[in-house]
Formats: C-alpha cells, structure tokens, sequence
C-alpha cells in the first residue's frame, strides 16, 4: 500500500492536497521521482513557487528537518529553486506561444487588438 505524501518529514495536509493536484499521491513517487522534478511538477501543475516549500520538500527526503537548511547549502538550493521557476515560466510560455498561433490561424483576433484597430 502507498505511503501518503504526509509521512514525509516536514509535509504536511497542504503538501498532499497541492502534489494531488500535481498528480502525484504518494511518497514513493516523490522518492521515484526526486525533489526537483516532484517541484517542477507543483508548480506546471499551477502551484505558486515558495522557495520554503521547495527546500521543505528536500530536508524531507532527506530526513532532515526543514530548518536544517542554511548557509552554502541553503544558496545552492536557491539556485536551483530560480532554475525550476524558470523551467516553470517557460513551459508556461511555450505553451501560451502555442495557443496563441493557433488562435491567429484560426482568425481569432484578441480584444485589445480590436480596440486598436
């Protein structure tokens, strides 16, 4: 049987609820999958990025506490938290580039394109 994402040190109720919404529900598949790309897919799948929430998740599968995290340490996380932002943005932007070509071949002409004449 699964464990839930709860048993995960540091996860909680909130945690579940937004990695169901990811479609991840289990802690064996945040282990499978890993820290960065459980995260990444929070945040393709419309969570906000916390950068606490992010290095929560990592202390986690460490077993670590989530204060445990400081200093050089604590800088490498941020850093690969703004790379998964920015992974983020742009899936999100390529996808918003693709909807958008598709609306123009189809003669669709945004509001604001109207109002400008």
């Amino acid at each position: 049987m699964p464990s839930p994402v709860s048993s995960i040190p540091n996860l909680g109720p909130a945690s579940e609820a937004a990695f169901a919404r990811a479609g991840i529900h289990s802690a064996e598949e945040i282990r499978e999958m890993g820290a960065d790309a459980a995260y990444l897919r929070l945040l393709e799948s419309g969570s906000a990025p916390h950068f606490i929430g992010y290095y929560v998740l990592v202390m986690g599968l460490q077993g670590r506490p989530w204060n445990d995290c400081k200093g050089a340490e604590k800088d490498r996380l941020r850093a690969a938290f703004d790379k998964l932002k920015a992974r983020a943005r742009g899936g999100a932007a390529g996808l918003r580039h693709e909807t958008e070509a598709a609306l123009d071949a189809l003669g669709v002409v945004p509001a604001a394109r109207l109002l400008r004449g």
